[in-house]
């Protein structure tokens, strides 16, 4: 059977990213998000509902949202579900939903005064038809790519 699992997000930080580095050199960053969701009733009234969302980030990407993210700043993520799993002290199985996040765009400027913004995708294979491209973010990652062609 043929599974699809992308999640596409964008919110506000809810707090700062806390991010630690694993004895192997792997940077981990933890954050969450905050993503509203405003919606009518049926009788007219305007409601607001609101979703708190953890992702984790790892390598080059844990590193620049750490450098350049902080509470309450928007951004636009990619990811997958993961699902972990767990007993607790009190002998309960445990679950929780969070994403694990593949691709990210700053959302607004440096000062939050444009709409312009800096991103990261994850190294994948050369496409056809590729070009080079530096993120708007202060950081190197040649190895990127960027699709002209539009194949529809």
């Amino acid at each position: 059977m043929a599974s699809f699992n992308k999640v596409i997000l964008m919110g506000n930080l809810t707090r700062d990213p806390e991010t630690r580095v694993t004895a192997s050199g792997l940077t981990i960053c933890k954050l969450g998000l905050a993503v509203s969701r405003v919606y009518s009733t049926k009788d007219g009234e305007r409601k607001e509902e609101t979703t708190f969302v953890d992702i984790d980030a790892f390598g080059k990407q844990a590193e620049v949202i750490t450098k350049y993210m902080r509470k309450g700043k928007p951004i636009h993520v990619e990811g997958r579900l993961r699902l972990d799993q767990w007993e607790g002290q009190d002998g309960q199985k445990r679950s929780k939903l969070s994403v694990v996040l593949e691709n990210f765009q700053f959302v607004g400027g440096r000062d939050d005064g444009d709409s312009s913004g800096g991103g990261y995708e994850r190294s994948s294979p050369p496409a056809r038809d590729t070009k080079e491209s530096k993120p708007a973010a202060d950081f190197d990652n040649s190895d990127d790519t960027l699709d002209e062609d539009v194949p529809f």
